[in-house]
C-alpha cells in the first residue's frame, strides 16, 4: 500500500506502525538503533579506532547493498532486520546464503511481535531470491530456535602459556607482515574457504564486516613458501603481554609450523597466547604440553530456507541408485517447507521431489532445526536419534550415516 503523503511502499500496517524497506534517508535512525540495541557507545567506537562520524559512513553501504527492513512508529524507526546476500561452502558445494544481522527493537516497542513479522518477511525475501540457507549470530539461542534456526558450529577459545608454546620446527619459508587489504592474505582465505565445509566465501561487504569492530592495532602476517607462495596467515594484536589471535588459517602443515614459529618468536614479549579456533576440533593434542585451556561455546546458527532446493543441491557422500529416502519435515515458521521430500539418485544426479501419499517406508521425520544441524554435519544422525530429535526406523541410521559427509563446519565470520 502507498501512503499519499509519502513515496515509501509499506509492506504491512498495524495500528500506527508501518513496515517498509530502509534507504539512505534512514541512515541516521538506522545507526542510532544499531548503537542502542548493541550497546555500542561513542567511547567504544573511539577505543576501536572509529572517529565520531565514521560509523555512519561505514554502515552506509549496507543500506545500498543489503535488504534492510524496519517497522516505523509515526516515522520513527522502532524495529529492524538486515539481510546480506552471501555465499557459503556446503561440503564443497557453494550455496547462496542469506546472512541475517542487525535484529533490533527499541525496548518501548517490544512485545508486539515486530521482530517475528520482520523475520517472516526476511525469510520470504531470502527464499524468493534463491538463497537456500540462512545463517546468523544469535543474541538468544532459544529465540531463534523457535523460528527454525539451529546451532551448526562452535567457537573454541584457547589459552596457551608462554612456556607451553611449541618448539620451533625448521621450515623453508618465512612469515611477513602485510597490510589488511593484502591480495596474498585475501587469496589464502579464498583458497581455504573453497576447501573447508561451512566457510563463508568473503566478498567486499563480508571483509568490511570482518574488520568492523577491531581496534587499530590489529596485524596480519602471511606465511610464504620458499617460492614465495602464500600458504597461511595469522591475524592478531598484542596487548597487556597477551598475543591475541583473531584467526589463523593454513593450507598445509608447513604453513602451520611456520606460523607457530612466528608466534613463539614473541616469547620475550608475552606471557600467554589467546585465540579462537573454529575447526570444531580441540587443539590440545597437537601441543607437546597438552594442558592448555580450551573453552567451547556455540557460535553460528543456520536454517534451511528452501528444503527442496537444499536437498537437491546437497552433495551426498553416497548415491545409492536403488534407494529412496523420505524426509518428513516440520517447519512452523515457513509452512511452505512442511512436507514429505523423497530423495533418490539416478546416474550421479540427485532427485528431490515432494510426495503426498508415502507408504511410510524409509521415512526420517524431523524438524527444520534438526534437518539443518544434521545436513551441516554439526551433529550426527545417530546422536540426534539417541536424543529423540529424529523419528525413524533404526536401520535408517546406517543409511543416513553413509549419506551425510563427516565434517564439522568451519565458520569464523561475524556479521
Amino acid at each position: 500500500m502507498n501512503d499519499s503523503h509519502d513515496q515509501h511502499t509499506y509492506l504491512e500496517v498495524q495500528d500506527k506502525f508501518k513496515m517498509r524497506e530502509l534507504d539512505q534517508n534512514d541512515l541516521e535512525q538506522f545507526n542510532a538503533l544499531l548503537q542502542y540495541a548493541f550497546q555500542v557507545t561513542s567511547y567504544d567506537l573511539f577505543q576501536t579506532g572509529w572517529q565520531q562520524d565514521e560509523i555512519k559512513t561505514a554502515k552506509s553501504p549496507i543500506l545500498k547493498e543489503a535488504y534492510v527492513l524496519g517497522w516505523f512508529y509515526q516515522d520513527k524507526l522502532a524495529s529492524m532486520i538486515v539481510v546480506y546476500s552471501m555465499k557459503i561452502n556446503i561440503h564443497d558445494n557453494i550455496m547462496d546464503m542469506g546472512g541475517i544481522t542487525g535484529v533490533a527493537t527499541y525496548p518501548e516497542y517490544t512485545g508486539r511481535g515486530l521482530i517475528h513479522s520482520l523475520m517472516k518477511r526476511a525469510l520470504d525475501y531470502i527464499h524468493k531470491n534463491g538463497m537456500t540457507i540462512s545463517c546468523l549470530y544469535p543474541y538468544s539461542i532459544p529465540f531463534y530456535r523457535k523460528m527454525g534456526w539451529e546451532i551448526v558450529s562452535d567457537k573454541l577459545t584457547f589459552t596457551v602459556k608462554d612456556i607451553q608454546l611449541p618448539k620451533p620446527v625448521p621450515v623453508d619459508g618465512m612469515v611477513e607482515r602485510v597490510s589488511l587489504d593484502s591480495e596474498d592474505y585475501h587469496n589464502v582465505h579464498s583458497y581455504f574457504a573453497l576447501q573447508h565445509h561451512g566457510a563463508l566465501i568473503r566478498d567486499e561487504l563480508s571483509w568490511e564486516e570482518y574488520w568492523r569492530w577491531d581496534n587499530e592495532d590489529i596485524i596480519a602476517a602471511v606465511y610464504y613458501s620458499k617460492e614465495h607462495k602464500p600458504l597461511g596467515y595469522v591475524v592478531y594484536y598484542i596487548a597487556n603481554e597477551i598475543f591475541h589471535i583473531k584467526e589463523m588459517v593454513y593450507l598445509n602443515i608447513e604453513a602451520n609450523y611456520g606460523l607457530w614459529n612466528y608466534i613463539s618468536a614473541h616469547f620475550s614479549m608475552i606471557t600467554q597466547v589467546q585465540g579462537n579456533n573454529f575447526s570444531g576440533e580441540t587443539m590440545a593434542y597437537l601441543f607437546e604440553d597438552s594442558e592448555i585451556t580450551e573453552t567451547i561455546s556455540p557460535y553460528i546458527m543456520a536454517r534451511i530456507v528452501n528444503v527442496e532446493e537444499f536437498l537437491s543441491e546437497y552433495p551426498y557422500q553416497a548415491q545409492p541408485e536403488d534407494f529412496k529416502l523420505h524426509f518428513l519435515v516440520h517447519d512452523k515458521m515457513m509452512p511452505s517447507n512442511e512436507g514429505d521430500y523423497m530423495v533418490s539418485w539416478r546416474k550421479g544426479k540427485t532427485i528431490c521431489e515432494r510426495v503426498e501419499d508415502n507408504q511410510s517406508i524409509n521415512v526420517v521425520e524431523l524438524s527444520i532445526n534438526t534437518l539443518t544441524t544434521m545436513m551441516m554435519g554439526y551433529k550426527r544422525p545417530s546422536y540426534l536419534y539417541d536424543h529423540e530429535k529424529i523419528k525413524t526406523e533404526y536401520y535408517m541410521l546406517t543409511w543416513l550415516e553413509r549419506l551425510i559427509p563427516v565434517e564439522k563446519p568451519y565458520f569464523s565470520d561475524y556479521f
